[in-house]
């Protein structure tokens, strides 16, 4: 192959890896967690619980997991601990969705509760 053919050949390499890189969907783990998206992974056994009580159901584990692998970044648990005020209304609810990570043996990195300042959260 010819030195121009060759050129020519880096350069579309290189566009395509650059418009691949802007393209690219951001990652699960780094892109804004809203509210949607945590009330989404809570549910229907974490939220279920928290509301209604009964005995714990095991899948609620998978979901405490999946939330936190989604919140690897300061702001996302900031968000997610905002958001997590909302998923219970009552005094009892709020306990038992503070109980869910212990019961899962899960180190969410923030303590849940209506007087939690989530702006603190690390």
């Amino acid at each position: 192959a010819s030195d121009s053919t060759m050129l020519i050949s880096k350069k579309v390499l290189l566009s395509f890896l650059l418009i691949f890189m802007v393209v690219a969907p951001t990652s699960a783990k780094t892109r804004a967690i809203t509210c949607d998206i945590v009330h989404k992974i809570m549910h229907p056994y974490c939220h279920g619980y928290a509301l209604l009580g009964g005995s714990f159901p095991s899948e609620c584990c998978n979901e405490v997991k999946s939330l936190i692998s989604n919140i690897t970044t300061i702001a996302n648990r900031q968000s997610a601990c905002s958001c997590m005020k909302l998923l219970a209304y009552t005094k009892k609810q709020v306990k038992r969705l503070a109980s869910i990570p212990g019961k899962c043996g899960a180190n969410l990195p923030f303590k849940i509760g209506k007087d939690v300042d989530c702006s603190k959260v690390k």
